[in-house]
């Protein structure tokens, strides 16, 4: 499974190729655009083709959901803290972050996912993950009921490292949106995953 994350500055042809993506296989669009207003956001989402409506995951404006047929949230570390999830636990899917394995062993079972990170130095945030990475802690990990999802610094070049320390699925940010060219980078990634899975199954 590849996630992607929205870019946090405007990116050209933004809404084109999360579509492409999309359409090329891109499991779940994590939407994190906390300084959009209400009217911004309705107009994003609806600049993305309505048959995706499943597969988007919203980090903010939990209120518009409903209204925009959005079943996924994605609850940030410091809202899991307060516990600002028991507002929606019913009707919706829920992810979360977390930055340290132990963290991670702990989550209960209304999470369907949680990113852990930096599993390498940032891409898109210089600086972040220099000092400490998450792969090597992978190993472990102890919770069987919510999914792993890698996150930080994951390109074409190192993600099937974060698949053989044991992750269950890889989130992409700087990969694709400091990229000149996106879409090829993710159907490298797409093509060469899909390979790996039919492989497994004979």
């Amino acid at each position: 499974m590849i996630i992607l994350l929205s870019p946090e500055q405007p990116v050209t042809d933004e809404s084109a190729i999360v579509n492409t993506l999309l359409e090329r296989g891109l499991s779940l669009f994590h939407i994190r655009k906390y300084q959009l207003t209400d009217t911004e956001m309705v107009a994003y989402v609806n600049d993305i083709n309505r048959d995706y409506r499943k597969q988007l995951v919203l980090h903010s404006h939990f209120h518009l959901a409903n209204e925009l047929g959005i079943e996924r949230l994605h609850v940030r570390e410091e809202d899991r803290k307060q516990h600002k999830q028991r507002a929606f636990t019913t009707g919706f899917t829920l992810s979360t972050s977390v930055h340290a394995i132990t963290t991670f062993n702990t989550l209960d079972t209304i999470w369907d996912y949680a990113f852990l990170s930096p599993v390498f130095p940032s891409i898109s945030k210089k600086g972040y993950g220099i000092t400490h990475t998450v792969l090597d802690d992978l190993r472990l990990r102890c919770n069987p009921h919510v999914r792993l999802v890698g996150l930080g610094g994951i390109d074409e070049q190192n993600y099937r490292q974060v698949f053989t320390a044991g992750a269950d699925a890889i989130a992409l940010l700087g990969a694709i949106w400091n990229s000149p060219q996106p879409i090829q980078i993710f159907d490298t990634i797409h093509k060469d995953i899909q390979k790996e899975l039919h492989h497994d199954a004979k």
